[in-house]
């Protein structure tokens, strides 16, 4: 999801700006202190990006079900975070590490972070997430990228919102879009990836160079994209945002409605469904753990109906498991988009640089 998707609770009024909730213990920031107290600590340590977020009511749920007590170490966004587990491999900052999407996962396991681990509930969840036959990483939530629309711009222009890929590419939709900078934002890359996936190797650098003549915006990240330039958001509309097209997620919709007051009967912004890329998050034991039991039992729960019905509305992903129940709020206003373009972690992890370094080339010179 930074990752995942997350994203949009930050943007209106700081939703995700919620605290992360950490059991009984704190997240100041230390560097796995909790981890430190050894086997027989009663404290597990989980790191993760900034998004990381879960019910107080679940997390004691957690410490009740085994005796252990949560402690978050947020560590900036998806990319950054992974980066310091990289430079501090062997000897972990905590037990668990949660974040890492399919788009970085090769990274991770070619430098070996993670500790093989089968979490008790593999079985429940659906198939296509499971795409690390060694252990190494857990799913734990997937979130799809996917341009979004400012409905009231397209009723009032009386044009009919873009759905596909292809139809970025026609006149009438010239200098609506705005995406952000794949070499550094999750959903940037994610877009890319997409594009790739529909349009084959051999055809998305053409397809780019078409996206470019017709007007496409690129920005840093997802923050200036969806708060600052499109004219559906809240962020947006604040800003006098001038685009109606956007590189989002298909959460993003029931977030407008979520931190609106009041709360509108339909969601402002729509969906394009041809236009998504399915992004899949993990957490693993880390190498070196010093709480492994702890780290394992984590592990488990992540997995369980309690903590993925949990998620949907703290972290705006979608559970994994296959019994996990949405929330009102996701079914009227999201989007469900049952096949998605993806790309194998294993063509990802062989043609990621020379993707992006293509992509800088043809569109940011």
């Amino acid at each position: 999801m930074n990752t995942t998707t997350k994203y949009a609770a930050t943007a209106l009024a700081a939703a995700l700006g919620i605290t992360v909730l950490a059991g009984c213990g704190s997240d100041d920031g230390s560097a796995g202190s909790g981890a430190s107290k050894g086997s027989g600590s009663k404290t597990v340590t989980l790191v993760s990006h900034d998004s990381f977020n879960v019910s107080k009511e679940v997390l004691e749920e957690f410490t009740k079900e085994t005796g252990y007590t949560v402690k978050t170490l947020k560590s900036g966004d998806a990319g950054a975070a992974l980066n310091q587990e990289i430079l501090t491999k062997g000897s972990p900052r905590g037990d668990v590490f949660f974040g890492v999407d399919n788009t970085l996962l090769s990274r991770a396991l070619d430098n070996g972070l993670f500790t093989a681990y089968e979490a008790k509930g593999l079985e429940r969840l659906a198939p296509d997430t499971q795409t690390d036959e060694k252990h190494r990483v857990t799913p734990v939530d997937t979130g799809d990228i996917c341009v979004n629309y400012d409905k009231k711009y397209f009723a009032d222009k009386k044009l009919a919102p873009p759905q596909t890929f292809a139809d970025l590419l026609k006149p009438a939709y010239k200098n609506l879009l705005v995406t952000e900078n794949a070499a550094g934002s999750s959903p940037g890359l994610g877009f890319l990836l997409g594009t790739i996936a529909a349009e084959g190797e051999d055809g998305y650098e053409a397809y780019w160079k078409k996206l470019k003549a017709n007007g496409v915006k690129v920005v840093d990240g997802w923050e200036q994209a969806y708060n600052e330039e499109f004219s559906g958001s809240a962020g947006g509309k604040k800003a006098k945002a001038d685009r109606p097209l956007v590189v989002s997620y298909a959460s993003s919709p029931p977030v407008e409605v979520l931190y609106a007051d009041p709360q509108p009967k339909e969601a402002p912004t729509g969906v394009a469904t041809g236009t998504c890329f399915r992004q899949t998050e993990y957490a693993g034991l880390l190498a070196g753990a010093k709480n492994e039991a702890g780290g394992k039992a984590l592990l488990d729960f992540m997995i369980s109906k309690t903590f993925q019905e949990d998620m949907p509305l703290n972290m705006f992903v979608n559970p994994v498991v296959k019994d996990a129940e949405l929330p009102e709020l996701f079914t009227k206003h999201g989007e469900k988009v049952d096949t998605p373009p993806t790309v194998t972690p294993e063509k990802i992890a062989a043609n990621r640089e020379q993707w992006i370094q293509s992509w800088q080339s043809l569109v940011l010179k």
